[in-house]
């Protein structure tokens, strides 16, 4: 079989869904090349700051590593941006949605919500409401992403800060998004066809 013959999906076949299943398999596996593509892209978007994006990134995960986190937290660093292209006004929810079969909900959630959080930083200047984080005030994982935004995303566009390359980054990259998708030894006993990690992505406990 080179192609399946249905032309609606309710007309397929048992045979024809694994066959297409082996082919998603295979094209999966080509994951951690796709990530690190759209990385280097960062390259050429956004102007107007004294670094690229993807010399922010970089220089986010850069500082993530100095400060000691974890595989997952630096991969997240490096990736929190990567919807800017595709997602500018939810780049947040895009890159979490990315990361959440590979990662701990902790992870995933810091990088769903950076976007509002790092709003403290400007959100004044431009009419809105600098604090409006704080209705998250009490969820378990508010002050990490308090601290990913004033560590490492929000400090991260200086020009003379000794950033490492993608090249450095790569490998944790390959490791991470070479993972089994939703492995519990991972991401918790948390499935696709669970709700707990959407319940953490609102913002509920």
């Amino acid at each position: 079989m080179k192609t399946v013959q249905f032309k609606q999906m309710k007309d397929g076949t048992q045979e024809e869904y694994k066959f297409l299943h082996a082919y998603e398999d295979q094209y999966a596996k080509g994951l951690p090349d796709r990530i690190l593509e759209a990385l280097k892209n960062l390259e050429n978007t956004l102007s107007g700051y004294l670094v690229t994006r993807l010399e922010h990134s970089l220089q986010s995960a850069t500082r993530a590593e100095a400060d000691g986190a974890d595989i997952e937290m630096i991969v997240a660093a490096l990736v929190h941006d990567i919807g800017d292209d595709l997602a500018p006004y939810n780049h947040s929810q895009y890159a979490a949605s990315i990361l959440r079969p590979y990662v701990r909900p902790e992870v995933t959630w810091v990088i769903n919500q950076h976007g509002l959080f790092q709003n403290y930083y400007y959100a004044h200047f431009l009419g809105g409401n600098r604090n409006e984080r704080d209705y998250l005030i009490d969820h378990p994982w508010y002050q990490s992403c308090v601290d990913f935004c004033e560590k490492w995303d929000q400090a991260s566009f200086d020009p003379d800060y000794p950033t490492k390359p993608l090249s450095y980054f790569e490998p944790l990259v390959r490791e991470v998004f070479s993972r089994e998708p939703f492995d519990s030894h991972y991401v918790g006993n948390q499935t696709m066809g669970k709700s707990a990690v959407d319940i953490a992505l609102s913002g509920q406990v």
